[in-house]
């Protein structure tokens, strides 16, 4: 049988036997790639039998149903990796047998994270085999010596070949198996490229089976698209058991691991970790990291409590307003989406009566940290106002709520946990919408119904003279 092309998107897996701008099923417009379709070859002509007598086997079998409750539940338990915040997003740790995908931007540290991860395996005296596929052994070896990483029980292989990894990882029989990336690695049979779909999908899939049928702990990293989702086709986190998001700006210290599926436990707890010259360290309370070298009474300056995941953390929002001498004012937002800042400045001029039509305006979030949550909007739009009035807000003052475009304040969810981390870190007072539930604790709390009556109520009157 003669190859022969096929197209097949890249977000849902559809094959397509010609090229259209838009997949039939799934709507997606511009994801169909052009692939070669083989003939996936029978038990006898599988490249190594001796893997577990072949991964293309086309062998069929009678399965019969089980009780529901005679299906027992301790191999679903996680190991724990002793690195506390990687068990904590995890919920306990990798499950043996389990898929984990690992994604994140270049040089946020994955491939350290991975090898820190590898380490800490070994010393508890499991077997840790670690593929290089887009560096050499030498390279890797120079980082563990840097990360204190270079532990006995951890093996490196340095190939790109599936077929070489899955011999590996069958003659050295690992607890753990990591493969850096899954992009890099490529599988002779397929007629396409190392990275393309057809490669990813199907490389995934054998890792797949592989650690299904010997019960191995896999993670895998994967390369991130410039949008920020994973690249390769979506049928790769459908594959797997656990997705994890590595997250952070690269000239900041602070790194976020976030869990978006997890099939054996939930997915809101976050792991956040500081990059050092030694590797990655566990952060246990961020949120004194992030407000660590605030300076008080400095007008543009609030504090929020957000949340990340399940996790309430407090973080500095400073903005800045300066007259503009261009036609077109600035507007630059670093760790607030771009829209909600147009929201507040929207409202502040519509509903509260402060114009920023000719300033420029400068927002940042301290820390390199992303916050998109509606929770921002009443600190956002505090911290305008006090930026161009002068006027510093309260020492001991937290704000979280989000605006309507009328200008009203709305509750936000799980408030107590939110204050309570407040609370913990010495903050006294707290500006709420008037629908915040009733909280236990000593922090007063100033409920208002309107921006504009958050405004009066702290006080936020101009002590020098602006063109507004």
């Amino acid at each position: 049988m003669k190859d022969r092309t096929v197209h097949r998107c890249s977000a849902c897996g559809t094959t397509h036997l010609r090229w259209g701008g838009k997949c039939t099923q799934c709507g997606a417009w511009n994801t169909l790639v052009e692939e070669r379709a083989r003939p996936i070859p029978g038990p006898s002509s599988a490249p190594n039998t001796a893997l577990g007598g072949g991964w293309h086997s086309g062998e069929m079998g009678t399965i019969d149903p089980v009780e529901l409750m005679s299906v027992p539940i301790d191999a679903g338990r996680p190991t724990p990796t002793s690195i506390g915040q990687f068990d904590r997003s995890l919920a306990g740790g990798l499950v043996p047998g389990s898929i984990t995908l690992l994604g994140g931007e270049p040089g946020v540290g994955k491939s350290t994270l991975l090898l820190q991860l590898a380490a800490s395996w070994a010393t508890q005296g499991g077997r840790a085999l670690v593929v290089c596929a887009e560096e050499s052994a030498e390279q890797v070896r120079r980082r563990a010596e840097r990360l204190h990483a270079a532990v006995p029980g951890v093996s490196i292989l340095a190939t790109t070949s599936l077929w070489a990894v899955l011999d590996a990882a069958e003659r050295f029989a690992p607890d753990l198996l990591i493969v850096d990336s899954i992009q890099a690695v490529a599988d002779p049979v397929i007629g396409a490229s190392g990275g393309s779909v057809a490669q990813v999908r199907e490389c995934a899939a054998q890792l797949v089976s592989f650690a299904k049928r010997r019960g191995v702990a896999t993670v895998l990293s994967g390369h991130v698209t410039k949008e920020g989702t994973l690249a390769g086709p979506r049928v790769l986190e459908h594959l797997v058991d656990t997705v994890c998001s590595f997250d952070g700006d690269r000239h900041h210290a602070l790194r976020i691991l976030s869990v978006t599926k997890h099939r054996f436990g939930p997915t809101g707890e976050l792991g956040i970790f500081e990059m050092t010259e030694d590797g990655l360290a566990g952060v246990d309370d961020p949120s004194k990291l992030l407000l660590g070298d605030r300076r008080p009474g400095v007008a543009g300056s609030v504090v929020v409590p957000v949340l990340e995941g399940r996790r309430p953390i407090l973080v500095e929002l400073q903005a800045l307003v300066a007259r503009s001498s261009l036609g077109t004012p600035r507007r630059a937002a670093q760790g607030v989406p771009a829209g909600r800042l147009s929201l507040a400045i929207a409202v502040l001029e519509q509903r509260a009566g402060f114009s920023l039509a000719t300033m420029d305006v400068f927002v940042s979030i301290v820390g390199g940290v992303k916050v998109s949550e509606p929770a921002i909007d009443l600190g956002l739009a505090l911290a305008l106002v006090s930026a161009l009035t002068g006027v510093p807000l309260g020492e001991g003052l937290v704000a979280c709520g989000e605006i309507g475009l009328g200008g009203e304040l709305r509750q936000v969810v799980h408030t107590d946990r939110r204050l309570g981390e407040a609370e913990r870190l010495g903050f006294t007072q707290a500006c709420v919408p008037t629908s915040a539930p009733v909280l236990a604790g000593s922090m007063r709390l100033v409920r208002v119904s309107s921006l504009g009556e958050a405004i009066n109520a702290l006080r936020l009157s101009p002590i020098r003279k602006l063109h507004v």
